[in-house]
């Protein structure tokens, strides 16, 4: 086997730092706890009995609780909450370090928030986490929030570095990648080729993703350059994704940024490593009379930037759907209230839990895939002459 390099290795630290550099701006994160159905019986009954919500302009009824739960659910965080007690209104964790830039280097705990229920003083500057979309905005003793007349909120947001859920679940995908298959390269120097211990498990996908998605797509000639970030763009979202199903998990690739930097870097490799009859092809297509050419140069030019918004989109929204999906089930099980509803509620959203295995699968084998097509594109090696014919 020679798949596996020193360079590939590099990769996957490499990838995992460029999607870390995103995740700090926007947190549109998915939080997959619905999958542990007990757990998420006790956050939804206690997202409904709150009493506070009029405090920070939460709906009171039981299904806008609900949908205002799922909402907030959704969204990245600088703690991780298992569970939490609606008597005490006390939560069970642990909270994450805040890192901001502002006017200097800011560092505190979470913790100090106290689920955003307090204003954080630091060094003369005043911060609040905003309950709706779970931002940093500076403010003041007060914790005061102004609005334009559209709702958005105007204060002023320091640059956040903070380590956040979606952070730690990268930083734990890199480690597991890297030990993992730094292992099973080790094996195979050792043992000829042949794998061992748990490399054994993932030796067919890595062999699937060179037979079937790289030697097909990008051909025998250059397949080898990009296996590299093939392997390691492929079990980095489907560790991420399979992350997100278990118990207290968080679906980071139902983070727009994060699925943003992963398009981005198949958009780069593609383009700085493309062939001049790649480019050729886009802005001067051979074998088509010139006026034709000079209308479909810009749609061509489009699809440039089409493909990679396309890789984008799609992993996001199948994975946040899922989610959002199962969630909604769940609570009808504290909609319904009965002995028919609540059953079929739970057995729905278990076998859609089922089905999100395959879901975490499929759409790493998609978006691979789609690279590796981009890819070969970018290096096909076109006979012009018999275009003519």
């Amino acid at each position: 086997m020679t798949v596996f390099s020193p360079k590939s290795l590099k990769l996957t630290l490499s990838i995992l730092f460029v999607a870390l550099s995103f995740s700090g701006f926007a947190n549109a994160e998915i939080d997959s706890t619905a999958i542990h159905t007990e757990a998420a019986h006790e956050e939804v009954a206690h997202a409904t009995e709150a009493t506070h919500g009029s405090e920070h302009g939460e709906p009171q009824d039981q299904k806008s609780s609900i949908k205002a739960y799922i909402n907030h659910h959704v969204l990245d965080s600088h703690d991780f909450t298992f569970f939490s007690d609606p008597e005490t209104g006390k939560h069970y964790g642990f909270s994450l370090p805040i890192i901001l830039w502002d006017n200097g280097l800011q560092t505190f705990s979470s913790s100090e928030f106290e689920h955003g229920e307090k204003v954080v003083e630091k060094n003369g500057n005043f911060y609040a986490i905003n309950h709706h979309n779970g931002k940093i905005y500076k403010t003041d003793a007060a914790g005061t929030m102004h609005e334009d007349k559209d709702g958005f909120i105007t204060n002023v947001r320091p640059i956040d570095f903070s380590i956040t859920k979606s952070v730690v679940s990268i930083l734990i995908a890199a480690l597991l990648m890297f030990f993992l298959f730094r292992g099973l390269a080790k094996s195979y120097g050792k043992n000829n080729g042949i794998a061992t211990g748990i490399g054994r498990f993932f030796e067919p996908l890595v062999l699937f993703i060179r037979d079937e998605i790289a030697r097909p797509n990008i051909g025998e000639k250059y397949y080898r350059k990009y296996m590299g970030y093939l392997l390691t763009v492929f079990f980095f979202i489907l560790f991420l994704n399979l992350f997100g199903l278990l118990p207290f998990g968080i679906n980071v690739t139902g983070n727009l940024t994060i699925t943003f930097s992963l398009a981005l870097l198949t958009f780069f490799i593609t383009n700085f490593s493309a062939k001049k009859d790649y480019w050729g092809h886009i802005f001067w297509m051979p074998g088509i009379p010139w006026p034709m050419k000079i209308l479909l140069a810009p749609i061509e030019l489009l699809g440039v930037f089409i493909k990679p918004f396309v890789l984008m989109i799609r992993l996001y929204a199948n994975i946040f759907a899922g989610h959002i999906v199962i969630m909604s089930i769940i609570a009808l099980i504290f909609i319904f209230k009965s002995w028919i509803g609540s059953p079929l509620s739970f057995g729905l959203a278990f076998v859609l839990s089922i089905l999100e295995i395959l879901v975490a699968f499929l759409q790493a084998y998609i978006f691979t895939m789609l690279s590796a097509l981009y890819f070969g594109a970018a290096v096909e090696e076109h006979h012009h002459e018999e275009a003519h014919h």
